[in-house]
């Protein structure tokens, strides 16, 4: 279509960013037609998008215009089983902003329990004014520890945030491991790379509890029990140590601790980590002589290795191999996880409020915040940016805990989550695509500037804007103070390198000073005190409940022997668009798991542990290990027969670092409810192989 044809039916097409947790960050052109969304459709402003987007961000616009968008602010009235009311924007933030007062007036400001999580947001829509409104008024803290803080913590004790191996650069690797992650389904962009690499002779291993369809790809793949990764990784280092294949040399100049991981790996013989991972211990030598003797050989180290009691001792072990095996150096060596340190910027630097000390809430410890504590009680719940009614721990009891008659909550959400259907205020957010923002790629080392496609819908504001307003009402907003998204875009750029934000205002893009694409201690090094890699960081081994590289095994008994995974698929990022999803979720499991238990598909069946239980249609799938079901991650209530989702059976207890969820770490029994037919709606597509990598 021509100009003239685009002039005629109103139509233009708006370069923008995707800044939905993936960690591809993709570029974006929106054709906008009178002033809606018409087609969302991948650009080539970064390089790696190459004109192709996921599914998910294709049907973005079906949540913008959708039934479940907030048009208005809405109000409660009559207590928690009242009806909401609509409001005026003024009234719900006078009402907020009272209530604030009053709490901290009667049990102090840390009675307000900011909650929120970043992995679908950029610079702008977390840790600016709303920082400086919690801060400023003295709520309790937050620690933000869901997702990544284990493998987050790992890196940063061993290499300080070392920028890694970049997707371009797969394709020289000879060599790749993908461990926890299942790029098909998030980052696909690497897809291509591993493919280009295994064209040109590279051996491709998979570690991971599915057969996913990189896995039916590649050489071999290890199918290990979940929560089991550290001993396979520390196997691998026995390996390398004991057959003299460690890179002493390397470990001499640029690595301390190697003695004392040495000796920690000590008992895990090929044949003992295969015996407890429930591998064929032939393959697991085979995958250990592979990474000793192939270079360059590159490591993907996923977040789905995390969600266990081992968690943190997994990343640290899996993040530890090309140290001790020598791999850095070379384009294609090394490892790569996530490059979110590749930027030296931190929002320390525009926030302007010190963090004061008071009490810091573990949010994976919801439940517990709301019904156990007291000096003083959560009194008051402010949710953004989340949906902790389905993405939290031991779900029954943070539900208990909204349901609480003397708890006010407000949820400001783009659209009526679980959440804000129990909250007292509800407030319409804006999208990515009607507010500017800043989003920075985890996966990739690129910065781009978010500009909104269409004005708000509806009464939708953004973050910024809020957050200001509300702070004004508080009598907190500063002199000067930046209200808007575009004053905070200026006040942020202007904290950075002045080409770095010269380049991200005019081009709308910026890659990392070190070019995008490091070699790892060539181009980059780490980021450690010493600039040396802490195999053994001495700190973390005093926080770790058993010690660092140390196997803690689950209790598991004879009444619940199945273990639970949640793998994210194609229809969700986390909970975001958990609205659109149709029919409910299928429980997958493997025939010979079925069959001592007379199920089939079709079956409606109750998944149950101690914490509760869910009711949901049964899918037979031979790519699921045996001895493990795996419901998807990011469900709504609706997407179950009960309204419980898969974190009803989670429990609240902590990773061994980093203070993480244990998504992973659950066991179950399953049994027949009724039985029904499904149609084809109903059936996920897991055995194509959708879905994060998952332990």
């Amino acid at each position: 279509m021509g100009d003239d044809d685009n002039l005629k039916w109103g139509r233009s097409t708006v370069d923008t960013v995707c800044p939905l947790d993936c960690p591809d960050a993709c570029s974006l052109a929106v054709t906008v037609e009178k002033g809606k969304v018409l087609r969302i459709d991948g650009s080539h402003a970064h390089d790696a998008t190459n004109g192709y987007i996921c599914a998910k961000v294709r049907r973005f616009s079906e949540r913008v215009y959708g039934e479940a968008r907030i048009p208005y602010p809405l109000v409660r009235d009559g207590g928690r089983d009242g009806e909401f009311r609509k409001a005026s924007w003024d009234d719900a933030l006078d009402l907020i902003a009272s209530r604030m007062e009053a709490i901290r007036d009667e049990w102090g400001a840390e009675a307000i329990l900011p909650f929120s999580y970043g992995g679908s947001n950029g610079l702008l829509t977390q840790d600016t004014t709303d920082a400086r409104l919690f801060r400023q008024f003295g709520t309790s803290r937050l620690a933000r520890t869901v997702c990544a803080m284990p493998t987050s913590t790992a890196n940063q004790a061993l290499y300080g945030k070392m920028p890694g191996v970049t997707y371009s650069d797969y394709r020289y690797a000879r060599l790749i491991i993908v461990w926890g992650a299942n790029p098909s389904s998030s980052g696909v962009h690497l897809i291509p790379h591993i493919k280009a690499a295994q064209a040109a002779g590279a051996a491709l291993v998979v570690i991971d509890p599915r057969r996913t369809n990189l896995a039916r790809q590649a050489d071999i793949h290890l199918a290990v029990k979940p929560g089991t990764d550290v001993v396979v990784a520390l196997a691998i280092h026995r390996f390398l140590f004991k057959q003299g294949l460690a890179d002493q040399e390397f470990l001499d100049e640029h690595a301390n601790g190697a003695a004392q991981l040495r000796e920690r790996a000590s008992e895990w013989t090929i044949d003992h980590a295969a015996s407890v991972a429930g591998l064929d211990p032939e393959l697991l030598e085979n995958v250990a002589e592979m990474y000793a003797d192939i270079s360059p050989a590159v490591i993907r180290c996923g977040w789905g290795l995390e969600r266990n009691r081992n968690g943190g001792n997994a990343a640290l072990a899996v993040l530890a191999l090309p140290t001790v095996a020598g791999k850095f150096g070379v384009r294609g060596g090394g490892y790569s996880m996530s490059n979110s340190g590749a930027w030296r910027h931190s929002p320390e630097d525009w926030i302007g409020v010190p963090e004061p000390d008071t009490r810091l809430v573990n949010m994976n410890h919801l439940g517990r915040a709301l019904l156990d504590y007291r000096d003083p009680p959560v009194q008051m719940l402010f949710v953004y940016n989340c949906n902790p009614a389905v993405t939290m721990p031991n779900q029954n009891k943070v539900l208990e805990g909204l349901a609480r008659q003397d708890l006010f909550t407000v949820v400001f959400d783009q659209v009526m989550t679980d959440t804000a259907a129990l909250a007292d205020v509800v407030l319409p957010a804006t999208t990515f695509l009607e507010s500017y923002d800043i989003v920075t790629s985890y996966g990739l080392s690129t910065m781009q500037l978010a500009k909104p496609a269409i004005d708000a819908v509806g009464e939708a504001r953004p973050n910024v804007e809020v957050f200001a307003e509300l702070a004004n009402r508080l009598g907190l907003a500063a002199s000067g103070e930046h209200g808007t998204d575009v004053e905070t875009l200026l006040a942020v750029t202007g904290t950075m390198p002045d080409e770095v934000g010269r380049d991200l205002m005019g081009a709308g893009i910026v890659t990392d000073p070190a070019g995008g694409a490091p070699i790892q201690f060539v181009d980059v090094s780490p980021r450690t005190p010493d600039g040396k890699v802490q195999l053994f960081p001495e700190a973390l081994d005093h926080q770790t409940p058993s010690g660092l590289y140390r196997y803690q095994e689950h209790p598991a008994t004879d009444e619940y022997p199945l273990s639970l995974i949640s793998p994210a698929t194609e229809k969700t990022i986390n909970s975001s668009l958990g609205e659109l999803r149709r029919g409910p979720a299928s429980l997958h499991m493997h025939p010979d798991d079925a069959e001592p238990r007379g199920l089939s598909t079709g079956d409606t069946v109750r998944m149950f542990n101690p914490l509760g239980e869910v009711h949901s249609p049964l899918r037979l799938n031979p790519d699921m290990r045996r001895g493990t079901v795996g419901l998807p991650k990011g469900l709504w209530r609706m997407s179950t027969l009960n309204g419980s989702t898969a974190n009803a059976l989670v429990s609240d207890d902590l990773t061994d670092i980093g203070g993480g969820a244990v998504f992973n770490d659950v066991r179950v029994e399953v049994a027949r409810v009724v039985t029904v037919s499904l149609d084809a709606e109903d059936v996920s597509k897991w055995s194509a192989g959708s879905g994060d990598g998952v332990h």
